[in-house]
């Protein structure tokens, strides 16, 4: 029996907190329960069209990526398990099996942490133009797609929905968090970025890059949101790597790749996606969770 694919949540009892580009979230007081739906975003826009078990995929790595990371830095996540909800939560049961998690409630950190092992996307056009990633000056003469080491941490603004965030400098990170919040997030990133890079190259993935959120708890700081997914990550085969040339990939960049060969203006409304483009979309998602999970 195929997963039905959802597009939004509609649970009454319970009190929506907010809709983001993927994730309906639902508010109980000192917690809060993610539900990743179906929806996939592109250039900061939701695209009209689902990915058909888009949002379990999501699920079951950020939960698998919460606990190998554990011992680096504590996250939100409470549970995964639907028995284990609140009560008013049971009688959506069915919809939230395997999409949804518990968490923490934090005050959500205002950038998110970039973390880039290698040159590509944003990161490669800006290199082009200038010589550097994010105000980080790069030798001369990189080629597309090729490894950094050390890898860079490159921080962004979080935009509004429909809106672009923007590449900011480390100490515009730190004019904002403080300079020793923004040490922590960075040498965090970093870390993080490097063990999932090992684990996931020896299961024929290469993680180009990946973006990591945290939130304060009281005083504590957590990691939050997902984690090292094929939405927040671009993940590429170890067996077609090759410098010099834009990858294939197991992440939305299939999706991004789309849209720009059909001359899309990036901003909405977005055109629908063909069904090729969902079907191919959906198997390079599970794809990657049966890889590395």
């Amino acid at each position: 029996m195929t997963e039905p694919v959802v597009h939004y949540t509609e649970f009454p009892d319970l009190a929506l907190y907010a809709r983001g580009k993927v994730r309906d979230i639902y508010d109980f007081g000192d917690r809060l329960l993610l539900v990743a739906t179906d929806r996939i975003s592109a250039f900061d826009v939701v695209l009209p069209t689902a990915i058909p078990g888009k949002g379990s995929v999501l699920t079951a790595l950020s939960a698998f990526w919460f606990q190998m990371t554990a011992d680096l830095v504590p996250n939100h996540l409470i549970t995964t398990k639907v028995e284990a909800y609140p009560k008013a939560c049971q009688p959506y049961r069915e919809k939230l099996e395997g999409r949804s998690m518990l968490v923490r409630k934090t005050k959500p950190l205002p950038i998110e942490c970039i973390v880039r092992g290698y040159l590509s996307g944003s990161g490669w056009a800006e290199y082009k133009k200038t010589g550097a990633v994010c105000g980080i000056p790069l030798p001369a003469g990189l080629l597309e797609s090729c490894r950094l080491d050390p890898p860079l941490f490159t921080p962004s603004t979080k935009a509004e929905q429909g809106a672009h965030d923007a590449n900011i400098t480390f100490d515009e990170a730190a004019a904002q968090l403080g300079l020793e919040l923004a040490e922590r997030v960075r040498d965090l990133s970093l870390a993080l970025y490097e063990r999932a890079r090992a684990y996931a190259l020896e299961r024929g993935i290469i993680i180009a890059d990946t973006k990591f959120e945290f939130g304060l708890l009281d005083d504590s700081l957590l990691l939050i949101d997902e984690v090292l997914t094929p939405d927040s990550s671009r993940f590429w085969p170890c067996d077609t790597y090759a410098p010099d040339r834009s990858q294939p990939s197991f992440d939305k960049q299939f999706v991004r790749d789309y849209l720009k060969s059909i001359a899309w203006e990036m901003k909405a409304p977005a055109p629908e996606l063909p069904c090729e483009i969902v079907e191919r979309t959906s198997e390079k998602y599970r794809e990657a969770l049966r890889r590395l999970t």
